[in-house]
């Protein structure tokens, strides 16, 4: 890092004497989509790759040689959204509302990078109004030569958080077939080659537990509720027990399956714990214990959250969308799933935890590079620090 650096008051604040200050408009250089592309001309293979302006990612290929992008390399950038992508080679653009960017006076990889600083502090805006904005916005910049230098720098940590990303995106299809195979019984633990399951109804191995309550007036209490697409758990404000009047509530019980009777067909299903002993909850969130020596709690939950548990649910929540489809008790408890040994159970539950904690781990490594390359652009994309050049 080299810090000896002078300073000139600016609108923006002290910035370094030797950078200057534009509009970004000004800065831009907006590329035609030369051509728009129909259905037919989108392809599992061909010559050049499609971008979708939405995904930021390649969604197919085309041939057609009138709708490749030349101005190489180039940014794309959808109006409707923070993303912004930097392609480096000869592509077709999908989608509308897309802008392919450019400049004359700033190398491309750092213009990426002064864009994603500078949009980062816009309001979330409504359809075709982030390039607008975007324009207006002053920025700094340094001499050709310094700006190549940042870039270098902050692509290091952009191209580890993008190799994060393909390892999860990687290690996320592993997983699901992973949990497919096992809770299927297409690929068996060492151990247990022999095991034979069988299928058993939630009524014979589930338990209701219902401890009701009667709120006291003058009491606060805290109430769950369970998101949608096995998101979890989570918890409302606290409430006085004067405000409940006639609802009927019941305490939270750890190590329970519960379900969201309104919501149990889009997957809102969870798993008590001991930090929601003392919460209650309504009628609405029904709770069952796994019977002892015969069902593992992780494994019940596992089979649930897998595209077949998912359709047992929808298949007990009949009725229309939303909540007229209300999960059936009575159809709930009838449904029946493979139970194989309580020990396989275990053994099974085992495995797809530690493949989830792989992905959570990978996760929070994502977190933290992002979070270092944020300190990076706000240190050097403000000239507070500067690189050598030579």
């Amino acid at each position: 890092m080299n810090n000896n650096t002078i300073y000139k008051d600016s609108p923006l604040g002290k910035i370094p004497n030797d950078w200057s200050k534009s509009e970004l408009g000004k800065l831009l250089e907006t590329l035609p989509a030369p051509y728009k592309l129909s259905t037919n001309e989108y392809l599992i293979k061909g010559k050049y790759p499609i971008v979708d302006q939405g995904k930021k990612q390649i969604v197919a290929y085309t041939n057609n040689d009138d709708a490749i992008i030349n101005n190489l390399p180039a940014l794309i950038f959808g109006d409707h959204t923070k993303e912004i992508k930097l392609i480096k080679f000869p592509f077709a653009v999908g989608g509308d509302g897309v802008k392919i960017l450019n400049s004359k006076e700033i190398e491309i990889e750092y213009l990426k990078f002064l864009l994603e600083k500078s949009i980062k502090r816009l309001p979330d805006l409504g359809y075709s109004r982030y390039f607008v904005e975007l324009k207006n916005k002053i920025e700094i910049y340094p001499k050709r030569n310094e700006q190549k230098v940042i870039a270098n720098l902050i692509s290091t940590w952009d191209n580890a958080i993008c190799n994060v990303k393909e390892l999860i995106e990687q290690f996320e299809l592993r997983n699901k077939w992973l949990k497919q195979a096992l809770l299927t019984g297409k690929k068996k633990i060492k151990g247990f080659e022999n095991e034979k399951w069988s299928k058993k109804s939630l009524k014979d191995i589930l338990i209701p537990v219902r401890n009701s309550l009667i709120p006291e007036e003058n009491v606060m209490y805290q109430q769950i509720g369970i998101r949608s697409h096995t998101k979890g758990i989570f918890y409302k404000e606290k409430v006085i027990g004067a405000t409940l009047g006639d609802k009927r509530v019941f305490w939270i019980e750890p190590n329970c399956f519960i379900v969201n009777i309104v919501f149990a067909w889009e997957h809102a299903i969870a798993k008590t714990t001991e930090n929601e002993i003392g919460m209650i909850a309504s009628h609405r969130f029904p709770m069952f214990k796994p019977k002892e020596s015969v069902l593992d709690l992780d494994y019940l939950l596992y089979y649930f959250k897998s595209p077949r548990g998912k359709s047992l649910l929808e298949l007990a929540s009949p009725g229309g969308a939303g909540r007229n489809k209300t999960l059936g008790q009575s159809e709930f408890m009838k449904l029946q799933i493979p139970v194989p040994s309580l020990e396989e159970q275990i053994a099974i539950a085992q495995v797809l935890q530690m493949a989830d904690k792989e992905i959570y781990l990978l996760r929070n490594k994502q977190d933290m590079l992002k979070e270092q390359k944020e300190g990076l652009m706000q240190v050097l994309l403000t000239g507070k620090k500067r690189l050598k050049t030579n």
